[in-house]
């Protein structure tokens, strides 16, 4: 019997800002379980792309006309509420990328490379996502380094005395998720990135799964750098951040060549711009930037404290009731979670669930969800995963229910 109360939370108006929501698929309402891999966009997100094309497009920056100015104040408009949105110092430490993989990878060829030598040592964990794993693996071929993987407790929270273990004055960076994707697990990223600095390595932080759920302040972290998605937090894909340590940006050499990231070009010699151009080169995503700050706006207008509770209340529910299915086992039971639960049911291939839950327009996740060597450590090939976020209800909750129940029967 479930017992879980959901705080009073007016999920129906949220609901009536989606359209997407409201559609059927394969003759059933839509129930969307996919946000972990992207959130769907509320009408102010989308009418802020619109608008910008409809009304002031125009490239930014170098232009002295109206549009261009127009242009140029929405766009560093949305620079300073994501400064804001992270606890930045200035504007000068947020960078626009085009995700959370670019973010990093700036991070690997041009901190990486400028300031890591052979012999020096890189920590990673268990529960990264492949765009974690890949661009180290990268650039420890390149250069001679030494990479070491924190190791995944059966709860799916990360050993955090053999990490300290793993850290020496031979460390020099430390790559970790803030929340994994596959299981939901939250990371104790601050104590983290205080043990890394104890040795006087610099820390990373993927935030992509993190942003929409969890409160972020890099000032009370202490974070080095901070990468995430603009289309996990309710807004477009092709546009991310890095946030960087101004004393770190300005020692680090630019990523790209071209416009906008110079001050002065001669064929002799190029002189390159101030913070943060200097990591921006050519046109950028002006109109998904945009509509990022009308993302971080309407979380705000709900309160994202507000947003955070219904999400675990979901979370536990969802929890409490896939629990009771016999044959369902739920994979990674840390302590601390976002919502996200990732499951396998006995006999029955991933792929298969999927495919049966989708003709009953329910959608989740199956797979590795890009985190293979996690998989491997649970001895699995992958796993169904349903993300809950503030517009799902504990109505469709009971429908992915009854959906797993209806694959039993048919798989039998």
């Amino acid at each position: 019997m479930v017992t879980t109360q959901l705080i009073d939370f007016n999920v129906e108006r949220v609901r009536a800002d989606f359209p997407i929501l409201h559609q059927e698929i394969n003759g059933r309402p839509l129930v969307y379980f996919d946000n972990a891999a992207t959130t769907q966009k509320p009408n102010a997100v989308i009418e802020a792309i619109t608008k910008y094309y409809r009304g002031y497009n125009a490239n930014i920056h170098r232009g002295i006309h109206t549009l261009a100015e127009r242009a140029t104040a929405e766009f560093e408009a949305s620079r300073k509420a994501i400064a804001d949105f992270l606890g930045a110092s200035s504007t000068e430490e947020i960078i626009f990328t085009s995700g959370t993989t670019m973010g990093i990878n700036l991070v690997a060829q041009t901190y990486g490379r400028a300031f890591l030598k052979a012999g020096d040592e890189i920590i990673i964990s268990g529960l990264e996502h492949h765009s974690n794993i890949v661009p180290w693996q990268m650039l420890c071929e390149e250069k001679g380094l030494v990479l070491k993987v924190i190791p995944v407790l059966d709860s799916g929270e990360l050993d955090v005395a053999a990490y300290e273990n793993l850290l020496s004055e031979k460390t020099k960076l430390v790559a970790v998720n803030h929340v994994s994707n596959s299981l939901g697990t939250i990371n104790p990223v601050k104590d983290i990135i205080a043990q890394a600095h104890l040795v006087g390595a610099v820390v990373l932080i993927d935030g992509a799964q993190a942003t929409s759920h969890l409160d972020i302040d890099v000032q009370d972290l202490d974070a080095d750098f901070y990468v995430f998605s603009a289309h996990k937090l309710y807004g477009p894909t092709g546009i991310g951040v890095l946030y960087g340590k101004k004393a770190l940006l300005d020692a680090m050499p630019p990523y790209m060549g071209g416009g906008e990231m110079i001050k002065e070009v001669t064929f002799e010699k190029t002189t390159y711009n101030d913070l943060p151009y200097k990591f921006e080169a050519g046109t950028p995503n002006i109109a998904d930037v945009v509509a990022l700050k009308a993302a971080l706006d309407y979380i705000a207008a709900l309160g994202k404290d507000t947003i955070a509770a219904y999400e675990n209340q979901l979370l536990a529910y969802a929890t409490e009731t896939l629990s009771e299915i016999d044959g369902l086992r739920i994979i990674g039971q840390a302590r601390e979670k976002i919502s996200v639960v990732s499951f396998v049911l006995d006999g029955i291939h991933h792929q298969d669930i999927g495919i049966i839950l989708d003709q009953q327009g329910i959608a989740i996740r199956t797979g590795h969800h890009c985190t293979q060597p996690l998989m491997q450590r649970f001895g699995l090939l992958g796993t169904c995963r349903a993300s809950f976020a503030m517009y799902n209800t504990t109505e469709e909750i009971d429908k992915l229910v009854a959906g797993i129940k209806r694959v039993q029967r048919m798989m039998a």
